[in-house]
């Protein structure tokens, strides 16, 4: 469907609103002072994760809860490991309310113990991207004081020769798939998870549930890394409140289809069908919508350690999954599989090609489709849209959550619609501050605690959201955000370079890839594109490295104040992609 194509809703948004939103629903709101500012709340949002935690073991005890090649397991049982391990967290590594415990690993269900655990105790929940390099790793680790560190195989032996920099480190337990392996390196201090669960031994560990903890829903839950808006990711702090309303914010999207086709909101039919999380559980996608998602709905949540379109297709079929969600790029991946159909798919994380949404109805014609925008700086969504609303409008991010506000600024004066200008969002699912970074802080928050996303789009005379660039010199690559410093760095490094400009070009699958632009000096001998490539392997993650440098000796273009012309650039890299062809041979 194009975005002219005639569909008439049989309800109004507003209409639409005052449905989701009535006295006694789930989404009812209420207006509360929250943090100096008068800001609109889900009124029967849970207080604490931890409350959140116990009500789904009590309503969902039996059910099917995660499933992982080929274990399973219940509520039931994924409560009683994280009662087990939240005892051992505060007996044996002294966690209490306010300490930090980390986890770097690929999806794991002890990842998700890990994390009830956490919150059992009312502790602050801190997942690292398991992709970065060991420095980038033990920063973030020492940035935000990690009492506790929970890593998996590839991770422990990774950072096995820097322990004595973790300073803040005193614990260290291994997640392994065989209880006997364990990582070429080893601690005192260091157990397996299994030998730290075994390492309690005092009273019923199930006495952690019953035992009165206060936790408001002001207090700090979770420390969430971001991917790139400087050289070294930043932890956003978000409280109780913050993480939790992303779980509320989750459903609105698909309840509002539902009622714009005059259909009204009733509970789906039983057996439900599964969540695919293919996304990792250290990203917002992966844990604050995907695994949230499943936990309040009571969905059982299939985890991937890593990306395979071919394997998630059988695991579709297999696990009777329903709900596949991702970068666009991994939704194209599965539309080229033979899996022959799903219920609904949902992207954000990275722009969408334009034909997408059409490439889905074409290959699912009955699949619903949701699109999401937000960050991690705001928990994950805070715009949305689904069903025949964004079929009608497949460029559009969507519409605000119920709690979300949005506003479009250009040179400091919000705009009226159809202009563009830097969007910016509000609302109690955004942050407050990004942990121990009071100037960074200050650049992104503003004093009425608008969240400048430095996107440039525009609303619609219906409110409706469209991106369409970005401010900030971020390159997206498959939902993980690449900033160019970091890129130039690493090639500036290398003796030879003497400028460098990292560009994004634009891949079907993946959004963009990550190339540079580089001038080597007169004296710079066997030198070539692959050398520089292999160089910046040396301290850039995976995702990072450039798939192509184009070398050059003359000087860059540069502007009356000497900042490379990167304008000029990213058509000499898109020209000479364009020219070698490689963009199918990019890879996850």
């Amino acid at each position: 469907m194009s975005e002219h194509a005639a569909w008439v809703p049989k309800r109004s948004m507003e209409e639409v609103e005052k449905l989701l939103c009535a006295l006694g629903s789930q989404h009812e709101l209420e207006t509360i002072l929250l943090h100096g500012r008068v800001t609109r709340v889900y009124k029967n949002l849970f207080p604490s994760l931890r409350s959140f935690w116990l009500w789904a073991v009590n309503e969902y005890r039996n059910k099917p809860y995660i499933g992982y090649e080929e274990r399973r397991y219940t509520f039931e049982d994924i409560f009683n490991e994280s009662v087990k391990a939240a005892a051992a967290f505060r007996e044996v590594y002294g966690i209490q309310k306010g300490d930090m415990v980390g986890v770097c690993s690929r999806n794991h269900p002890s990842f998700l113990t890990a994390f009830w655990a956490t919150q059992l105790l009312g502790a602050v929940f801190v997942p690292i991207n398991a992709w970065l390099p060991a420095p980038v790793l033990i920063h973030c680790i020492n940035h935000t004081r990690c009492k506790l560190l929970i890593l998996d195989n590839e991770r422990a032996d990774l950072l096995g020769p820097s322990t004595d920099k973790l300073v803040h480190t005193s614990g260290y337990v291994v997640l392994s798939d065989d209880d006997n392996s364990v990582p070429k390196w080893t601690r005192s201090n260091m157990r397996t998870w299994t030998d730290m669960l075994n390492s309690y031994a005092g009273p019923d560990p199930r006495k952690v549930a019953e035992q009165e903890i206060l936790i408001t829903p002001e207090d700090n839950a979770t420390i969430m890394f971001t991917s790139g808006t400087t050289g070294l990711p930043r932890g956003v702090l978000s409280t109780q409140r913050m993480f939790l309303t992303n779980v509320f914010n989750l459903a609105v999207a698909g309840m509002r289809a539902v009622l714009r086709r005059g259909e009204s909101l009733e509970p789906p039919a039983e057996p439900l069908k599964a969540v695919l999380i293919s996304v990792p559980l250290f990203h917002v996608a992966g844990l604050t919508a995907g695994a949230m998602n499943g936990t309040l709905t009571g969905r059982k949540l299939v985890l991937m350690p890593k990306w395979d379109p071919v394997h998630a297709a059988r695991l579709i079929v297999d696990e009777n999954i329903g709900l596949a969600g991702g970068v666009p790029s991994m939704i194209s991946d599965l539309i080229a599989t033979g899996l022959a159909d799903i219920e609904a798919v949902s992207y954000g994380g990275a722009p969408p090609a334009s034909n997408l949404t059409a490439r889905i109805m074409a290959k699912f014609p009955g699949a619903i489709i949701a699109q999401a925008y937000g960050s991690t700086e705001t928990n994950s969504v805070a715009v949305g849209i689904a069903g025949e609303d964004y079929l009608t409008r497949p460029t559009c991010a969507g519409l605000a959550m119920p709690v979300n506000d949005i506003t479009v600024v250009k040179d400091g004066k919000v705009v009226p619609p159809g202009e563009s200008g830097e969007v910016w969002l509000r609302g109690p699912n955004v942050m407050n501050e990004y942990w121990d970074d009071p100037e960074g802080t200050a650049k992104c928050i503003t004093a009425d605690g608008w969240f400048r996303t430095g996107d440039l789009g525009y609303q619609d005379k219906d409110g409706v959201l469209y991106i369409r660039d970005r401010l900030k010199d971020i390159i997206i690559r498959g939902g993980e955000n690449v900033d160019s410093v970091s890129v130039e760095n690493a090639l500036y490094s290398h003796p030879a370079v003497v400028e460098a400009a990292s560009i994004g070009v634009p891949d079907e699958r993946l959004g963009e890839l990550v190339t540079a632009c580089v001038v080597i000096n007169d004296q710079a001998q066997d030198v070539n594109e692959q050398t520089l490539i292999a160089h910046t392997r040396q301290s850039l993650p995976r995702f990072a490295v450039p798939v192509m440098i184009v070398i050059s000796r003359e000087p860059f273009e540069k502007n009356p104040a000497g900042k490379i012309l990167k304008t000029v650039l990213r058509q000499v890299a898109a020209k000479e992609w364009l020219r070698r062809e490689l963009g199918s041979r990019a890879k996850l």
